[in-house]
């Protein structure tokens, strides 16, 4: 139970992180107008940690993923 409540968060955690990248250009954001900005430099910071922390996040959700998978097949 407590995995399942744990692979929810990071789920949602995960997608908001997704969506908080800037989008890099030649996807659906240029669609949208987002392949208009020129980034001059490189990554700031900010964007680098939010990597960082997205990485983070997305192998935690596979571990959850993993673990409850074992979880159901070890009842069943």
């Amino acid at each position: 139970m407590g995995f399942s409540i744990a692979l929810i968060v990071f789920s949602l955690l995960l997608m908001l992180l997704v969506l908080m990248h800037k989008g890099k250009g030649g996807g659906l954001s240029d669609m949208f107008g987002g392949g208009m900005q020129s980034s001059v430099g490189g990554s700031s910071v900010a964007e680098r940690n939010l990597d960082r922390i997205t990485v983070v996040v997305g192998l935690l959700w596979v571990a959850c993923i993993v673990v409850v998978g074992l979880l159901i097949k070890l009842e069943g």
